[in-house]
């Protein structure tokens, strides 16, 4: 019985493997299919209103977008927007690292860094872009002020909520081994709260890329450089509607590259691949 049962054994994972590949399959053919309906409802509706001026058509968007691509400089003001968002995500995972790992040994600092999180979470970065401008005048400065602001304090609370939810056995075994401080942190408490981690990043990730196109959008801090954001504003007050809608399509396409591409890369390597989540 146990010769058949181990002869069995690879047809089965064959099967298990073609029955998961035809699941993400299925997942990704369900996404296209949801994004192929909304393309025609989007198409439908604009022709049914016939204002191009104010609801241009899905096919219309789209040219606009490759000419935009292709003759224009949307990839230089995407990329533009990217590289300050990257250095101001980069300042503030660091910054929000160092803090945890602190409040972790001490309970003064969680106790000082849980009242800050109570204080500057709810606060919507994009308000305190006036003041950094007042600061720091128009420029990039201002943008990585609300841009770490915007990351910080999501990413903080999700990874102190991680390593919070490590079991005592995982923090047993630190200690037994002699761990503590940065190993302890970096060899027990990292990987055991992976997925917060990775959660709270994704969280920042979307909280940074929303703020600094409203910023752009709205006050013009990146005009002298061009963003993504000033691409938008600038289309809009000529009234270049589709090539607004084709900005915000580049908004989207790239929320949309970093979220299920990236971040669903970083996931397989790491927490998929080791048990963590499914």
């Amino acid at each position: 019985m146990s010769d058949l049962s181990l002869v069995g054994t690879p047809a089965k994972s064959q099967v298990l493997d073609r029955l998961r590949d035809f699941a993400r399959n299925s997942a990704l053919l369900r996404k296209v299919l949801v994004l192929a309906l909304l393309a025609l409802i989007w198409e439908f509706s604009a022709r049914f209103s016939a204002k191009p001026i104010l609801f241009p058509t899905f096919t219309a968007t789209m040219a606009a977008l490759w000419e935009a691509l292709t003759t224009e400089n949307l990839l230089t003001a995407s990329w533009t927007s990217l590289t300050v968002l990257l250095k101001g995500y980069v300042m503030a995972i660091a910054a929000a690292f160092a803090i945890v790992s602190l409040a972790v040994v001490s309970r003064f600092v969680r106790e000082l860094l849980q009242t800050l999180i109570s204080m500057f979470n709810p606060l919507p970065a994009i308000a305190l872009l006036p003041l950094a401008m007042l600061w720091f005048g128009l420029g990039e400065r201002s943008l990585l002020v609300v841009l770490v602001h915007a990351v910080l304090w999501p990413f903080a609370l999700a990874t102190l909520s991680g390593f919070e939810s490590v079991p005592e056995t995982q923090r047993l075994v630190g200690r037994n081994y002699g761990l503590n401080g940065p190993g302890y942190v970096w060899r027990i408490l990292i990987p055991a709260a992976l997925p917060s981690i990775l959660y709270g990043m994704k969280i920042a990730w979307a909280f940074a890329w929303r703020t600094l196109i409203a910023a752009e959008l709205v006050f013009g801090v990146s005009s002298s450089t061009g963003g993504l954001g000033w691409f938008i504003f600038r289309n809009r007050n000529e009234l270049f509607t589709d090539k607004v809608f084709a900005g915000l399509a580049m908004v989207i396409i790239i929320g949309l590259v970093v979220e299920g591409v990236v971040f669903r890369l970083i996931e397989n390597v790491t927490v998929r691949r080791w048990g963590m989540q499914r």
